[in-house]
């Protein structure tokens, strides 16, 4: 029973990370229905402590965007910094989803991925969607780079 409650644990451990809305700005004003957004999230990385990331994205606004049947632009960018000691909760994988949410009612979502650039001790995240048929070839990517020690690669 001690190993299943440990590897349930693990497994919740690795899930990525849940964003928290900052702030949002207005792009269309819609008389009777809410307005397209920009959306600034925040959230930490599940397995790098003292590492943020803010993505910004547009959520369409209107009656399908209140009813959440939208399909949100790929239009988005993410920004990720130090903002505390860094700390790892053990080796790293040389390249991991951090962040997943939907940018649309089922079939598309906005993900950011965690790659390491070992020779040159760095952290990179990587923004892009998927869709069920095709996704998008925008992207964004930022780097947060470790002075501090070696970052501890998974084998």
């Amino acid at each position: 029973m001690k190993m299943k409650t440990t590897a349930l644990l693990l497994a919740c451990l690795s899930l990525p990370a849940l964003a928290e809305e900052v702030g949002e700005v207005s792009t269309t004003f819609k008389l009777l229905s809410p307005n397209d957004k920009v959306v600034v999230e925040a959230f930490d990385d599940p397995s790098v402590q003292g590492v943020a990331c803010y993505v910004s994205r547009a959520k369409t606004g209107g009656y399908k965007g209140a009813l959440g049947l939208a399909k949100d632009p790929s239009r988005f960018s993410v920004a990720c910094r130090q903002v505390g000691p860094i700390r790892f909760s053990g080796p790293v994988p040389p390249q991991e989803q951090v962040f997943k949410e939907g940018a649309s009612f089922v079939f598309k979502h906005v993900r950011v991925v965690r790659i390491v650039d070992a020779k040159r001790n760095v952290l990179t995240y990587l923004t892009y969607s998927d869709k069920l048929v095709d996704g998008s070839p925008d992207n964004a990517i930022t780097a947060v780079a470790v002075l501090d020690q070696k970052i501890p690669l998974k084998k």
